[in-house]
């Protein structure tokens, strides 16, 4: 089914956003493991698998919308040298897949290409739901508690 243009734009748009959360929760997982942190690690490669999940969504669908998926392009990317700056990445990159997850929705609006909105709805509300509440919960225990609590908690 032929696309319109300016949906399959916006969805690589996403998807570089979406390749650059998944990688960069990659590394995250991986250097929390490294550093003992478990439960950080187990969080962040789940949170790896479900970015993945939402880049295979977005290149299902611009293929069935006969769009090329861009696969080089990262926007965002940006590995944290400590744990706060690790979650102050990570979250960085959740607000902005949420403002770029709206604006896809309104042009889907626009278009009236329902069934892309509608499956951009779900990855929005994984997005804040459940991603960027998770990282501002976990940014708001390291104030709470401080970091070297924190860090305890996570071993």
């Amino acid at each position: 089914m032929k696309g319109n243009q300016k949906i399959i734009d916006s969805l690589n748009g996403l998807l570089a956003y979406e390749l650059a959360a998944m990688d960069q929760y990659f590394i995250h997982s991986q250097m929390y493991l490294d550093w003992g942190l478990n439960k950080l690690h187990e969080r962040i490669a789940h949170e790896f698998e479900d970015e993945k999940g939402h880049a295979t969504k977005l290149i299902e669908r611009m293929l069935f919308l006969e769009g090329i998926p861009n696969m080089e392009s990262r926007e965002g990317f940006q590995v944290g040298n400590d744990v706060p700056a690790m979650l102050e990445s990570d979250l960085r990159v959740e607000y902005t897949v949420t403002d770029k997850l709206k604006d896809a929705v309104a042009l889907c609006e626009v278009e009236k290409d329902y069934v892309t909105r509608d499956m951009l709805m779900v990855l929005l509300e994984d997005t804040e739901m459940d991603h960027a509440y998770w990282l501002e919960q976990q940014l708001g225990l390291i104030k709470r508690l401080g970091l070297q609590n924190y860090l305890q908690s996570q071993l």
